[in-house]
């Protein structure tokens, strides 16, 4: 059983930044593939950025030019580096975990609250 913990989240200014982290418990992180998923009120969850076991990323509209996926395999940890944040940034933020021979995993989440 892999856990997940987030932290991170909070409150910050349009225009500000704000770095997630995300840590897995147990010893397959690293051949993981990781992903930052967001779920706003009212919307459904939608893929923001993921980055392979070899570093490869991939991100989606809402977060290119603005946000960089990182992880560091020996901290068990994947990052996301969330700059230049509009309020429509607005949501609850998850990790999830994929290996190739199981169900994913997922983080509790953690908020980020764009407002002036």
């Amino acid at each position: 059983q892999v856990q997940l913990v987030e932290s991170g989240g909070g409150l910050v200014q349009p225009g500000g930044s704000l770095r997630l982290s995300c840590t897995a418990s147990g010893d397959v992180f690293r051949f993981a593939l990781m992903a930052w998923y967001r779920q706003a009120p009212g919307k459904e969850r939608e893929l923001v950025a993921d980055i392979g076991s070899n570093g490869m990323s991939r991100y989606e509209d809402c977060a290119r030019g603005r946000f960089t996926i990182s992880r560091d395999n020996a901290k068990n940890t994947v990052y996301l580096q969330m700059n230049s944040l509009k309020p429509e940034d607005t949501a609850v933020y998850s990790c999830k975990l994929m290996l190739s021979y199981t169900d994913p995993y997922w983080g509790q989440g953690t908020q980020v609250t764009v407002s002036s």
